[in-house]
């Protein structure tokens, strides 16, 4: 039976990553930034904010906005972070958890 192959990106950097230490701690990292960055555009977009408004409130450029918004930014700082939760009536919350991947991420490495 020949072997199905997938689209999904994420299933694809994770057979990628293999078994390999460094891969793996690069994917996780580009998981993370992937998160960072959609959780604040999903959360500005749930305020009907532009991302020049948000920039006013936090105080900085709409610039700032945009490249924090990029899941290939790296630069999240936890003081920015705390700036945008506060414009948005939010907190930031943060959780160490196991370093276990998730089970879709584990099928696909197999």
């Amino acid at each position: 039976m020949p072997r199905k192959t997938t689209t999904d990106a994420l299933k694809i950097l994770a057979q990628m990553a293999g078994k390999d230490p460094a891969r793996q701690r690069m994917f996780e990292e580009e998981l993370a930034n992937r998160e960072v960055a959609t959780k604040i555009y999903w959360l500005r977009q749930q305020s009907g904010l532009s991302q020049a408004e948000l920039a006013k409130r936090v105080g900085t450029t709409q610039s700032v906005i945009s490249r924090l918004e990029d899941a290939d930014y790296e630069g999240h700082s936890l003081a920015m972070l705390n700036r945008i939760a506060a414009a948005l009536e939010r907190r930031v919350e943060i959780r160490f958890v196991a370093k276990k991947r998730p089970a879709h991420l584990t099928r696909a490495i197999r």
